[in-house]
């Protein structure tokens, strides 16, 4: 009989390129709580700790959205975070945001890294090749790891369509079983992992249906997973955002079977002291823009952030800057979930650009009432659809101007009851400007006579900083009823 062997697997997602340690939400009974949390340096400590404590047992996985999010990686496509992400010494990744640069783009950053990208559900459009590998081979611990890798299937459904030029991605179930089949069969290897950027949903269900999985690495929903779901003999983990947290598990395995695991949430705060070269690389890459990122624009009077799914104290405030710029009486964002905290005080620019790091152009569309409450239909369904795999969104859609209620237990296309705007019942032949930013703000099927204006949002937001502090607070603009 073969002896119990250790594998100790660790995990970042969704950490979307956020450098150093930054202000982060933890909830403290009715009101949330802002600690500085996060940074490479102090995951990169973590990671080496582990392999100190389990020399040739540890593998380090990022599940994805991890090279955009920030000023320095969007400035410079990726390339900054992807030289950190190569210091961790990753075993592997996946993506959802890694393609916001372009595919071609994508494909020259995943020559520069270390560790291999796996997509096994990402194919050229035209000739149906794999524009990725599905999966790859690592020992530890004695043992061959199977890890294979699944990215977010939304990238060519709900993204910009520059995302996934030339590409076309599938959910993926079918390809994970194919890769499970070989994986166990031809390659006989001990540990089938999964990273995933489908969402936790979408893996419960995939867990449920595809035998063969010890354990899968999910991402996208931004879920704090403190104790481990088990599904049809599969771990599922999830470890936040921000890189705020790293997940650990501690798996004793024998014959190719989990007989014990241990796992931990942790929390990644100032205790932990900062690895060094990490840090040394982290501030190269971020004190050239230091100075003018750190300009103190104004004030905000409530706590922003994103935490919450039917209305969000920052979108209120990039909404108010919107409506303050264009003069329309209706905005819309994307329900987007990246963006660290901004405790109540001061606003400094990086702030802005951590809200909205591409910093589109603001635009206007005039839509027909009956579209807006299509729109709205569509996306509480993307958003809650009782159907898992076609959950689409992130939140629900930013809106400024109307309010929604509606009744999250009803089917598809029925779950608004009223909607108005300007305190007056929605009316659907009745025309209403709006303005919006990037196109999952008001996709291009809805409205006409649309205008890209003049002003980008980091703009709009910073001249409606200075007109005195941000008062943001959740206003009950779409309600479940």
């Amino acid at each position: 009989m073969r002896k119990c062997e250790h594998l100790t697997v660790l995990q970042t997602n969704d950490t979307h390129a956020y450098f150093e340690s930054h202000p982060e939400l933890f909830w403290s009974g009715g009101h949330p709580e802002f600690r500085a949390a996060g940074g490479y340096a102090r995951i990169a400590s973590l990671i080496n700790q582990a392999r100190e404590e389990q020399p040739g047992r540890v593998l380090a996985l990022d599940c994805g959205d991890a090279i955009h999010g920030t000023y320095a990686a969007v400035k410079t496509r990726g390339e900054a975070v992807v030289r950190i992400l190569n210091l961790l010494g990753l075993d592997a990744m996946t993506g959802h945001w890694e393609f916001a640069y372009g595919p071609s783009h994508l494909q020259s950053l995943v020559r520069e890294m270390d560790h291999p990208f796996l997509a096994a559900n990402c194919y050229h459009f035209k000739s149906g090749e794999p524009a990725f590998p599905s999966f790859t081979i690592r020992e530890a611990g004695g043992m061959q790891i199977g890890i294979v890798g699944i990215a977010a299937t939304i990238v060519d459904k709900v993204m910009p369509g520059s995302f996934s030029r030339n590409l076309r991605f599938t959910l993926g179930r079918e390809e994970l079983e194919k890769a499970v089949d070989t994986l166990r069969g031809k390659e006989r290897v001990d540990l089938v992992v999964v990273i995933s950027h489908l969402g936790f949903p979408q893996d419960y269900r995939m867990a449920s249906e595809v035998k063969g999985i010890d354990l899968i690495l999910s991402a996208h929903t931004h879920n704090r997973i403190y104790s481990p779901v088990s599904v049809n003999g599969t771990i599922i983990v999830q470890s936040g955002c921000h890189g705020s947290f790293l997940g650990r598990l501690d798996l004793e395995v024998e014959n190719g079977k989990v007989k014990e695991f241990r796992h931990r949430l942790i929390t990644v705060d100032t205790s932990i002291e900062a690895d060094p070269e990490v840090e040394e690389a982290v501030a190269r890459t971020l004190d050239p823009c230091r100075e003018g990122l750190g300009e103190t624009l104004g004030k905000t009077a409530t706590d922003l952030h994103r935490y919450t799914v039917l209305e969000s104290t920052m979108d209120n405030f990039l909404l108010q800057g919107i409506i303050d710029a264009t003069g329309d009486e209706i905005a819309f964002s994307n329900g987007w979930r990246y963006g660290a905290p901004v405790p109540s005080g001061p606003v400094v620019l990086n702030d802005l650009y951590n809200m909205i790091p591409m910093n589109p152009l603001i635009s206007t569309v005039t839509l027909l009432g009956r579209e807006i409450w299509a729109m709205m239909e569509e996306n509480l369904e993307l958003t809650f659809s009782a159907e898992a795999y076609r959950q689409m969104g992130g939140y629900v859609k930013r809106c400024l101007g109307l309010y929604v209620y509606f009744k999250l237990e009803n089917p598809p296309g029925q779950r608004i009851q009223e909607m108005f705007v300007g305190g007056k019942r929605l009316e659907p032949r009745k025309e209403y400007r709006a303005a919006f930013v990037t196109s999952q703000g008001v996709p291009e099927k809805y409205g006409r006579s649309r205008e890209e204006l003049e002003i980008r949002a980091v703009d709009a937001l910073r001249s409606y900083l200075a007109r005195g502090p941000v008062r943001s607070g959740l206003r009950g603009t779409v309600t479940a009823v």
